[in-house]
């Protein structure tokens, strides 16, 4: 699946989508998503020597006022067709909350 791809299926949710980071002071009011690749770089497999399958691992973040189980549901539902694992932050600095989504694709 292509970062395009996945912009996309985000998008679906309804919320403002960015690539890593707003520019700054351009962030939109909560909520909103960004995502980028992992740091961590690829996960490839590979067969006879070459890569067979790339495998990229991706990071979408979401980030809210407050906890908020509805605006969850919709990112999860976008990545439906995605496995992710899920890990929840209160980021007191920025008095936001911020859920990550960790991906393979």
């Amino acid at each position: 699946m292509t970062l395009d791809q996945i912009e996309e299926l985000l998008k679906t949710t309804g919320l403002p989508v960015v690539y890593r980071a707003w520019p700054a002071g351009r962030a939109p009011p909560l909520p909103w998503i960004a995502y980028h690749e992992n740091e961590s770089g690829s996960d490839n497999f590979a067969a006879d020597g070459v890569v067979y399958y790339q495998v990229n691992g991706l990071t979408v973040e979401l980030y809210t006022q407050n906890k908020e189980p509805e605006t969850e549901a919709k990112v999860e539902q976008a990545l439906a067709s995605v496995f992710w694992q899920k890990t929840e932050y209160h980021l007191d600095g920025e008095r936001c909350h911020e859920i990550v989504y960790e991906c393979e694709v």
